[in-house]
């Protein structure tokens, strides 16, 4: 399904699907990109990824029946349950069909939840290493 090559950028990596698959990618994209506009766009292990502060947010990545987002934690799962029913999960992945429509509100909870959880953990990393007065 997707092009042999590997992909140097997002825009090669959702250049190596079918326009339909396409189409849902660049959605992906988006719906990421304005939900973590700081976040720095690149290719990790040969899929897009979205990082804050050098750290990873959230990947995804394009399959024949579905496509992924990463990572997934059990903090993320238990607060999006209910909105999470009925999507296939595995440990750390969540799929969505790419015969259905893309949960623009789902997937934008997802990526500010796992943004928030990136500078979280800096913060607390920052106040460990900085000396008490």
């Amino acid at each position: 399904m997707k092009s042999r090559t590997t992909p140097t950028s997002v825009t090669s990596y959702i250049a190596g699907f079918p326009r339909p698959v396409q189409a849902i990618l660049k959605r992906v994209r988006g719906i990421v990109r304005k939900a973590v506009p700081g976040a720095v766009e690149s290719i990790s292990y040969q899929i897009p990824a979205y990082k804050l502060y050098g750290r990873p947010v959230i990947f995804f990545a394009a399959f024949k029946e579905h496509y992924s987002v990463y990572p997934s934690n059990t903090r993320l799962v238990a607060a999006f349950k209910d909105k999470l029913a009925g999507y296939k999960m595995s440990k750390g992945t969540i799929r969505f069909p790419l015969s259905e429509p893309v949960p623009v509100k789902l997937i934008e909870g997802i990526a500010k939840f796992r943004a928030k959880e990136v500078a979280t953990a800096l913060a607390k990393r920052r106040n460990r290493a900085s000396p008490s007065s």
